[in-house]
């Protein structure tokens, strides 16, 4: 009679142990963190990646914006004429600045510039928008978008340069087509109300295509339920534009115009080119004055100092529109 021997039980592996594969599966305080060690490495070098790609937008940055805003605010209170040693003066240019009457005139053309300027571009921009953006066929409202703003990419010196000759008084293209309905040829470029307007309206024409795409996006943005409900409520035509779409469309207004007045403020191409800041003084422009002081006169202190007070002006005007957009702004 045969006798079978029964199956030997295989010993249970210890759970736990220290460097087993069941430990590293429990997580026990002794299991090696290979997989840790590896996903530290990856961020570590995923790190040093972004600071590679990173690298040169913060180095050009520190040489060409950071750098010089320190040091024109730094030479404004010096004067140094490159050939001579900056010499320290303290709050001298500044208060000569102040005194100049050239200085002062540049400022108040500034400042008249640009709130003809903005106020056109803004108006037209956002008129021309709504338009687009009303029953339009695709083809033609992407035919729109690319015209208003093909003006941007051009360059400003020579897109003044032509208007320079289209608005010559002696042989110009406006003035030709003004003798065609019996209109004399008017000095545009010559007097100071002509030379003004030719300015702005140039710097309008280039400029207001920026501002028109943002009027898009924010046209876009707005429901289409809320003109329905308007329509509801028997809002139509303008009644519709004025209670909706102005206020739906505020905030793309508050950045079109903050960055429309940042822009004019520093105007320098279309009066530099078209008038070279006359007839007289008429055209000057706070930039332009600027730009004479330090590269013509190599009075670099005070350009220096001209600059500095630009930019205080900038910022408080912005700051102003920031303060007022919580009344105004409505977001939803």
């Amino acid at each position: 009679m045969s006798t079978t021997t029964p199956p030997r039980e295989r010993p249970k592996r210890a759970a736990g142990r220290p460097g087993t594969a069941a430990a590293r599966a429990e997580g026990a305080p002794g299991a090696p963190h290979a997989g840790t060690r590896r996903g530290s490495s990856g961020r570590h070098s995923q790190r040093w990646l972004a600071w590679i790609f990173l690298a040169p937008t913060i180095l050009g940055m520190g040489l060409f914006t950071l750098i010089p805003i320190v040091a024109s605010v730094i030479l404004a209170f010096f004067r140094w004429d490159i050939i001579s040693a900056p010499h320290f003066v303290g709050l001298d240019n500044f208060s000569e600045v102040v005194q100049d009457p050239t200085v002062r005139v540049s400022f108040v053309n500034t400042i008249v510039f640009v709130v003809v300027a903005v106020t056109l571009q803004l108006g037209l921009a956002l008129a021309l928008a709504v338009m687009v953006q009303e029953k339009m066929p695709a083809w033609l409202r992407v035919f729109f978008r690319s015209a208003f703003f093909f003006p941007l990419i051009l360059s400003a010196a020579s897109v003044s340069i032509f208007m320079r000759y289209l608005f010559n008084e002696q042989f110009g293209v406006v003035n030709w087509f003004l003798s065609l309905v019996g209109i004399p040829a008017v000095p545009w470029l010559t007097t100071p109300g002509g030379s003004a307007a030719v300015v702005i309206l140039v710097y309008v024409w280039q400029n207001f295509g920026f501002s028109f795409l943002l009027f898009i996006g924010g046209l876009a943005s707005i429901p289409v339920e809320t003109y329905e409900a308007a329509s509801i409520d028997g809002a139509t035509g303008w009644r519709k534009h004025f209670h909706v779409t102005l206020p739906l469309l505020s905030p793309t207004t508050l950045v079109a115009s903050v960055m429309a007045i940042i822009s004019a403020l520093q105007v320098f191409d279309q009066p530099y080119v078209l008038t070279r800041g006359g007839p007289g003084d008429s055209t000057r422009t706070a930039v332009m004055v600027i730009f004479e002081s330090a590269f013509q006169r190599l009075e670099f202190g005070q350009a220096s100092a001209i600059g500095v007070l630009l930019t205080l002006i900038i910022m408080a005007i912005t700051a102003a529109q920031f303060r007022l957009s919580k009344r105004f702004v409505f977001y939803q």
